[in-house]
């Protein structure tokens, strides 16, 4: 194994001066018999002189894919340095610089980033298959087993844990908290961070007979229909259109879709009328597709006389029609998003890789750059996302992901949760939160929602980052003790 290579550097966050440590860390991840199945390399940040460490929280952070490194999470948000994204949405992403993250948690926990075996600088060990850990169960217990022997190597086994994951990152760590809590010495897990949540993905998968997923995804059109001026705005706001439109969604329009062709004609008619008003989609439109529109459908048509389809990701932004997705109908990335488009968003990430080896060379002195994958490399020729192993089920089949977190729950009493969604995001859409929260068992006093006017990266939004950084600031600041 490598040695660690850590630098010393101070930053301002929320407001304190702080000097903490940066380390890039290898570490033995051991299979089932004791041999090392992979070798994980995450980045830590540690404050210095800041009380008794075992008080400390600790932030395990991750991304999805699956199966991706940290990268987004690390530099576009989280991390003590980060992409300063410009509002204007049609900037050249190699003029973003990266600046001090005065929105970094540093000033209440430690930081450490996960990139499972195959991503960043992570590897499988010599003869271990890659695909190996390409499956919910074997990657979960990946970054459970990294978990446990992180907070033992350092001391830190009776330190409040936070696990925060990004869209499959989301069912990543739910999982993984229901394994640290059901160990014979329990890990101590406070909160779980579901940042663009996945666990109850079939609930924004598109299909004609899945009339809850219409329901679940209209506050998401109207909020985007809102932000391109697609619907009235007088006297309204975001909140404000978000709000009616759940509402009519919970109400009104769910109930017209489960009657059906027992709707009466007039009823169908007014319904259409009232959808057109909260999504800018002619109410002919959703009259003859009989009241079902789906979000693909709607990124095509809301701009579709400027020639442009809205991204899946983030629907602020726009392009050109977009062309297949290369890996075909059955793959992964179109089940979720559908055919890709080859602009608009995809600034957020072109910014991602170049920052990343900036940061590694520059900051973190660790070298070799160019040794850092943002994905894991293919299986039998194909994505990892595309022959990921779901178990049993998968979420486009079920949601079984929301009960790992309520075992987790009942096991640590006093373990919370965060659920934060992006407005505009059309993959995992605020309707589906509010879904999960409501048909999950998980204890409602120990959940909270929060939605950031921004798409599956709302960080990449500094007005939401700001926001989204307060919100996790004051959710781990609640630890009991600290």
């Amino acid at each position: 194994m490598r040695e660690p290579v850590t630098t010393f550097h101070e930053g301002v966050f929320n407001g304190r001066r702080l000097r903490y440590a940066a380390t890039v860390r290898e570490a033995a991840v051991p299979r089932a018999d004791g041999e090392p199945g992979a070798y994980v390399v995450s980045t830590q940040y540690l404050a210095a002189e800041q009380g008794d460490p075992a008080d400390r929280p600790v932030i395990f952070a991750c991304n999805g894919g699956p199966i991706v490194a940290a990268t987004p999470l690390h530099m576009g948000g989280l991390g003590p340095r980060r992409i300063a994204y410009p509002d204007d949405l049609a900037a050249d992403p190699a003029g973003f610089p990266i600046v001090d993250n005065e929105y970094c948690l540093l000033d209440v926990a430690d930081l450490v980033f996960f990139d499972p075996a195959g991503t960043g600088y992570s590897r499988v060990a010599e003869g271990v298959d890659a695909a190996t850990y390409y499956g919910v169960d074997a990657d979960a217990r990946q970054m459970a087993t990294w978990i446990e022997g992180w907070l033992r190597d350092h001391d830190r086994t009776a330190s409040p844990v936070y696990l925060v994951g990004e869209s499959y990152g989301s069912i990543r760590v739910a999982v993984v908290s229901e394994l640290l809590t059901a160990l014979a010495e329990p890990v101590r897990v406070e909160g779980v961070v579901l940042v663009s949540q996945a666990t109850n993905i079939i609930e924004t998968c598109w299909r004609p007979a899945n009339i809850l997923s219409y329901a679940v995804s209209l506050p998401t059109l109207t909020a985007i229909a809102w932000y391109h001026g697609k619907i009235d705005r007088a006297g309204r706001t975001l909140d404000d259109v978000i709000t009616e439109s759940s509402h009519f969604a919970d109400t009104e329009y769910l109930s017209g879709l489960f009657q059906g062709d027992d709707l009466p004609a007039g009823e169908r008619e007014r319904l259409a009328e009232r959808l057109a008003s909260l999504t800018g989609i002619p109410a002919g439109r959703w009259a003859e597709r009989n009241l079902r529109l789906s979000k693909h459908d709607f990124r095509a048509e809301l701009l579709a006389e400027e020639g442009l389809v809205l991204y899946m990701y983030d629907g602020r932004y726009a392009g050109p029609p977009a062309v297949p997705e290369p890996a075909g109908e059955g793959s992964f990335s179109a089940r979720v998003g559908g055919p890709v488009n080859p602009t608009g968003v995809s600034a957020i990430m072109d910014a991602l890789e170049p920052a990343i080896a900036t940061h590694l060379k520059d900051f973190l002195e660790v070298g070799r750059p160019g040794d850092y994958r943002d994905m894991a490399p293919p299986a039998e020729g194909r994505a990892p996302a595309d022959v990921w192993r779901w178990g049993a089920t998968s979420p486009f089949g079920d949601w079984p992901y929301m009960d790992s977190i309520a075992r987790a729950m009942t096991r640590a009493p006093a373990m919370r949760l965060l659920i934060c969604t992006g407005l505009f995001d059309l993959t995992t859409t605020i309707g589906a939160a509010r879904h999960a929260v409501r048909q999950s068992a998980w204890p409602r006093e120990r959940v909270r929602t929060a939605g950031y006017a921004g798409g599956h990266m709302m960080y990449s939004v500094e007005a939401s980052l700001r926001e989204l950084s307060g919100d996790l600031r004051d959710f781990v600041k609640n630890t009991p003790g600290t």
